[in-house]
């Protein structure tokens, strides 16, 4: 969009402290990309989502870091003024820091991101500190987090006790300690996400964790219910029944090319006279012949 400048994480916290929220939204190709530049959202997310929306698995865990690296990198093209957040994808940064460190570079280097994002709380604090001290702006992600929900047991909603409320604060408190200059916070009860984003000093975007996060995100196929079929969510609100529009309008292109309604008059191109005439020699037929029986078919279709 031109004119538009990229937010960056320091404006991101004054955003914070002056009580703007942020408005967060996952994109994946150069046009969903593109389009959500010129409706002004303020992040980006390359989610690791897209195993789920794009990819066409049950989950993100067969997202590989070839895939973020396409798909952000795609993304940056689209995108050339608004802050890109990239999904660091399953088991890439739970071995060694090393290890971590070159995945992330590449995401960074190749997938042209702003920044990356990093499942998990405490016990990953390490890595995040050792990326954030590489130069490297890192966005938490606590609550469910769908890289791990073989061992939370499904798509659960969390901080639904006292325990769990105070891990998840000891979570985004440790996060803020290693330098994460913000934290999603997914599925969590909207009590605890509002005394966690009162609690820090850094921004929270939530998605299903209620009205007191500091910002939102949506995935794009569900803002737009672009999905087949589409499964409601409750924490979703959908703008738009694209996925319906795309069918319908496939339907009728189906059914016009079935009866012969498309290509109409106006869709085709047509040669000059010394052509037209040329085919004579070229295919044995006449100018005349070849004419009239253009104007029967179209006749016989209206």
């Amino acid at each position: 969009m031109a004119g538009k400048q990229a937010l960056n994480i320091v404006k991101m916290k004054k955003m914070k402290q002056e009580g703007i929220p942020l408005s967060m939204l996952t994109a994946y190709d150069y046009p969903s990309a593109k389009i959500a530049e010129e409706a002004g959202i303020d992040i980006i997310l390359v989610g690791d989502s897209l195993g789920n929306v794009v990819l066409g698995y049950d989950s993100t865990i067969p997202v590989t870091l070839d895939d973020m690296v396409y798909h952000s990198r795609t993304v940056a093209r689209g995108a050339e003024h608004t802050f890109i957040v990239a999904d660091m994808p399953f088991m890439t940064y739970h071995s060694s820091i090393s290890e971590s460190l070159q995945g992330i570079r590449r995401l960074m280097q190749e997938g042209h991101a702003h920044a990356v994002k990093l499942e998990g709380g405490a016990g990953i604090a390490d890595v995040v500190k050792a990326t954030v001290q590489a130069g490297v702006p890192v966005l938490g992600h606590i609550g469910l987090t769908p890289q791990s929900v073989n061992q939370i047991g499904g798509y659960r909603i969390q901080g639904k006790d006292e325990a769990d409320a105070r891990r998840l604060m000891a979570d985004a408190k440790a996060l803020e300690q290693a330098g994460a200059f913000g934290i999603v916070l997914e599925l969590v009860t909207e009590e605890v996400a509002t005394a966690i984003s009162k609690e820090l000093s850094i921004p929270t975007i939530g998605i299903g964790a209620g009205r007191g996060c500091d910002g939102q995100v949506l995935v794009y196929h569900d803002l737009i219910q672009y999905a087949s079929p589409y499964f409601s969510k409750r924490f979703v609100k959908t703008y738009a029944d694209v996925g319906g529009m795309i069918r319908s309008s496939i339907e009728q292109y189906v059914s016009d090319v079935k009866g012969r309604a498309f290509p109409a008059a106006e869709h085709v191109f047509s040669a000059d006279d010394r052509v037209v005439e040329s085919l004579e020699s070229l295919y044995g037929q006449a100018k005349g012949q070849a004419q009239e029986q253009a104007k029967e078919k179209v006749e016989s279709q209206s």
